[in-house]
């Protein structure tokens, strides 16, 4: 494999403890298969709008960096018009990673479903060659904590009351989300490190063919999504 391999840190944002992920994609990668992998990693499941935004720090007046982050790009899909509706983005399916220019301190946030507002930060670790690393084991994740989100939760202040009900295990609140979600149980400190790069074989040209060529999932790539494959064993 003679391509530069990209290690990213990533982390939801605002939400405790920390859900991150440490994974590694392919340089050739677009900006919008960065999005689908960071989404399959965070259990979204391509019901909602993404964008994804390269950010770096603000300057004080004193020459330091702030903690305030300033827009260098903002990156989306375009619609089926092959328009965008609100921003001047740049296509997110047309850039390659090995197009941008990491400065230090810089980032870019995945920005997933724009009501419940998920944004995970995903920072570069370094960029590396492996010519024995197969281009088949990538986009791979290495090291990671916790679940993911929940979609149409709420947000971050739904899915802390939904972890918060779980952990109960008794209340309405408890009965509410277990009816709603079909789960007696659910675990937002788990993460199956497996299952997830099982899932990064397949889930990214899934969301491909939805978010780019506008198509409605077949009934294999849904089961796929919902693990109906977990019932199988």
């Amino acid at each position: 494999m003679t391509q530069p391999i990209y290690q990213f840190y990533a982390e939801l944002e605002d939400y405790k403890p920390k859900i991150w992920r440490r994974f590694q994609v392919a340089g050739n990668s677009t900006v919008a298969r960065l999005g689908y992998i960071v989404m399959t990693m965070y259990e979204m499941r391509a019901s909602h709008l993404l964008a994804i935004e390269h950010e770096r720090p603000f300057l004080t007046a004193t020459g330091r960096l702030s903690r305030r982050m300033e827009l260098i790009r903002r990156y989306a899909i375009p619609d089926e018009a092959g328009e965008w509706k609100e921003f001047d983005d740049a296509d997110a399916t047309q850039t390659k990673l090995s197009q941008l220019d990491f400065e230090e301190n810089s980032r870019l946030l995945v920005w997933y479903d724009f009501g419940d507002d998920w944004r995970v930060i995903v920072k570069l670790e370094k960029i590396f060659s492996d010519p024995a690393l197969p281009a088949k084991e990538l986009p791979r994740v290495l090291e990671g904590k916790g679940y993911g989100i929940v979609e149409d939760c709420g947000g971050i202040g739904g899915l802390e009351d939904l972890a918060a009900a779980f952990k109960a295990k008794q209340g309405d609140a408890y009965d509410e989300y277990r009816e709603w979600l079909g789960v007696d149980e659910l675990d937002l400190a788990h993460c199956d490190l497996d299952d997830m790069n099982f899932r990064l074989k397949k889930l990214p040209r899934i969301f491909a063919d939805i978010y780019e060529k506008h198509l409605y999932p077949t009934q294999q790539s849904i089961d796929l999504i919902e693990r109906k494959y977990l019932e199988k064993k």
